[in-house]
């Protein structure tokens, strides 16, 4: 029996209160109960067997039965399709280029989504576009042990897929056609994921089983109506699940099975969200109904309206005894004929085709603007962990310069050693003094302590070095600690020792070291040479100036204090007087921001060098570049395209047949023209051979053409 519904929620056929529709044998008001377990009652919403079936009970074509309904109903290929078209391949391309790498808030419903908007393009809404006349596609899917495959077999007569009491049972789908529509489903068309198979799934092979389908011709099914037995949605088996929430995304029509039992079960009714919320259409099954407790199918309706599918149509099959394997014909009557009718006309199926495809649309379009904020997080996650890498390693270069600058460095070993180098400070009142030639005195000075100068050059090496690597390795502590409490971060740190500097750090600034060393001699050489006679006069103590230079860049802000104050900043004032003595006061100012720029600017290779450690990992997934800008707008042009095709289409309802949507051959399912005993015959007022219109051309709105004949009312109570 059918407890069908109308747009609004409304049971069809039910009481003007909107009571739930009655069948033969029903109580006033109550919900459609058929007469007992053998048997169900033709329910008001159900499509009438007499004018979708011959007397033969095969399928006729629309235009047998009303030439004028054919021409309105089976349209031409709409006009803007191909925009539509072009505007979602657009789309597609923006989708599969994003990954959502990085663990923001919320990423991994985000990935989900990612994924079930391009399964939904590729699967479906492409394929569909691309081939509007392709077959209707009915997926039955359902719950493990709800029934699926044994009412696939019931409703063909046949066994094509086996069921089992083993779970789970379904394990790999069974897509039915008829012989003709073969062409359809044998190539990658749609669910171009899924191997072809024509013989028996071997399910000892993981990947055979799981990622085929398996295709039986059947001439029992109407052409251009195939159904798919898909594998459980609430499988044990993580597969099955992902899978049948694939093949149902990819229907144009769910035939959801579930059973008396369990029929409010969460895991069915979230795939069931999901289906309202992207409207595509839905037929419920409530299988293995014990006899007087019909009433679970009242409740189920009520569960649907509350859940966004108060429109759908529910089937009730009662609890009956298994003859080879197959429910009996008046257990499946009532589902048969619905789907026999619906396979037999044209416009009904385009009807349907167009509802599903305009909410996956509509749907897709929220997905992809949903996904462009997903993507803009990401771009913010990345910007946040870079900030706070910038932020340690920025600190250690301040680090670095202050204790270069501010006479930090003219202390311990590095003061030792100037001051062996200088002497008690005769070299001081020398140049004091001003007594003969300030250069003879420097030449004959840097003559007697030429030895002395790698001793001072090498501890200011050890000195900096010190300086350099607490710095590099309490910036690396800071980003590790920043990120480990960053989920974002976090994921990117397994596997990786980023929590100390880098074992190569120490070497890497020692040759840096040596290196601006080399730049300080280079300044002093240059500009001697630059003077007259300056060249000669120091050829022996070009290394003592470099060392006097390296000294007043460590003391160039005057940041000593204390007692330091007279041993390091008398030290300071040494170095200075030397070189201007040398080189002028403008030149050892210039000389002094030289050597500091190369100086700042070598330490900052050796921090950028390991701040890459952790920013490398970022720039490997591209987040930095990351926008959800071209989504969005891509998917802003498939919301415009697909209102344009609509109106088109809207536009076009007397436009030129559609061949492929012709039913050139037809059949009937298995108990589509069995009635049961109790199911009444046609009213006694109506004339042998009266066409009465049927469910889907009641649902769709359409007239038979002789509009001179009132149509019939049905009546509550009336037992259709």
């Amino acid at each position: 029996m059918t407890i069908p519904s109308d747009d609004a929620g409304r049971t069809v056929g039910g009481d003007p209160d909107g009571g739930a529709a009655r069948t033969s044998g029903d109580g006033p008001g109550a919900p459609g109960t058929g007469a007992g377990p053998g048997g169900t009652g033709q329910d008001l919403g159900a499509p009438a067997p007499g004018p979708s079936l011959d007397e033969s009970g095969h399928g006729r074509h629309v235009a047998d039965a009303d030439p004028v309904v054919e021409r309105s109903l089976v349209r031409a290929p709409q006009a803007g399709t191909d925009e539509l078209v072009a505007a979602l391949d657009v789309l597609r391309g923006e989708l599969t280029a994003q990954r959502l790498p990085l663990t923001t808030p919320g990423v991994e419903e985000d990935r989900r989504t990612l994924a079930l908007a391009v399964d939904q393009l590729d699967d479906y809404l492409l394929p569909r576009l691309r081939a509007r006349s392709a077959p209707l596609l009915v997926v039955v899917g359902g719950s493990t042990g709800a029934g699926k495959s044994t009412l696939v077999n019931s409703v063909l007569g046949e066994k094509v897929t086996t069921p089992g009491v083993l779970r789970p049972t379904t394990r790999s789908p069974v897509l039915v056609h008829h012989p003709l529509d073969g062409r359809w489903f044998s190539t990658d068309r749609i669910l171009p994921g899924l191997a072809r198979v024509t013989g028996a799934v071997d399910h000892t092979d993981g990947a055979s089983s799981h990622r085929a389908v398996r295709l039986v011709a059947s001439e029992v099914l109407p052409q251009g109506l195939a159904l798919l037995d898909a594998p459980d949605v609430d499988s044990v088996v993580v597969e099955n699940r992902e899978l049948a929430a694939q093949l149902l995304g990819a229907a144009d029509l769910w035939l959801f099975v579930t059973t008396a039992a369990r029929y409010a079960d969460a895991v069915p009714w979230d795939l069931l969200h999901e289906a309202a919320r992207r409207r595509a259409q839905v037929a419920l099954v409530l299988d293995r109904v014990d006899p007087g407790a019909e009433a679970v199918g009242a409740d189920l309706h009520r569960l649907a309206s509350e859940n966004g599918l108060g429109h759908a149509p529910i089937f009730l099959v009662p609890e009956a005894q298994l003859v080879d394997g197959l429910l009996p014909e008046t257990a499946v009557g009532e589902i048969s004929r619905w789907l026999t009718a619906l396979g037999g006309d044209a416009g009904a199926r385009s009807a349907v085709i167009d509802a599903t495809r305009d909410g996956v649309v509509d749907d897709l379009v929220r997905r992809a603007t949903d996904l462009a904020g997903a993507v803009d997080a990401q771009h913010e996650a990345d910007g946040h962990l870079r900030a706070a890498v910038g932020a340690a390693y920025e600190d250690a270069r301040r680090t670095i310069l202050a204790a270069t600058s501010d006479g930090t460095m003219l202390r311990g070993e590095v003061l030792s050693r100037w001051q062996d180098f200088v002497g008690t400070g005769e070299f001081f009142r020398a140049v004091e003094q001003k007594v003969g030639s300030v250069r003879d005195a420097v030449s004959g000075f840097f003559r007697g302590k030429g030895r002395k100068v790698p001793e001072v050059e090498e501890a200011i090496t050890h000195g900096l070095e010190s300086v350099v690597l607490d710095a590099a390795e309490e910036a690396a502590e800071r980003s590790y600690r920043a990120w480990r409490a960053d989920p974002s971060g976090a994921a990117l740190l397994d596997g990786l020792d980023l929590s100390r500097a880098s074992g190569t750090l120490r070497t890497r600034v020692a040759e840096e070291i040596r290196g601006w060393q080399a730049d300080v001699l280079a300044l002093v050489s240059e500009q001697a040479a630059a003077k007259r006679g300056t060249a000669r006069a120091l050829s022996f103590g070009l290394n003592g100036l470099g060392v006097s230079l390296m000294v007043l860049v460590f003391a160039s802000t005057g940041g000593i204090t204390g007692a330091e104050l007279g041993i390091a900043g008398g030290t300071a004032v040494l170095a200075q007087k030397l070189l201007e003595a040398v080189f002028g006061d403008d030149a050892v100012r210039r000389l002094t921001r030289t050597a500091q720029d190369r100086l700042s600017a070598r330490v900052g290779a050796v921090l950028d060098g390991e701040a890459r450690r952790f920013t490398s990992q970022l720039d490997a997934l591209g987040t930095g570049d990351a926008t959800g800008t071209p989504l969005r707008a891509a998917a802003e042009e498939v919301r415009r395209a697909a209102r344009r095709e609509q109106k088109a289409r809207a536009a076009d309802v007397n436009g030129a047949q559609d061949p492929g949507s012709v039913v050139g051959q037809a059949g009937a399912l298995r108990g589509a023209h069995a009635r049961d005993p109790q199911t009444p015959d046609a009213p006694a007022d109506e004339a042998p051979g009266t066409e009465r219109p049927g469910f889907w051309r009641r649902l769709f709105g359409a007239r038979p053409a002789d509009t001179t004949e009132e149509p019939s009312t049905d009546e509550p109570g009336d037992g259709r």
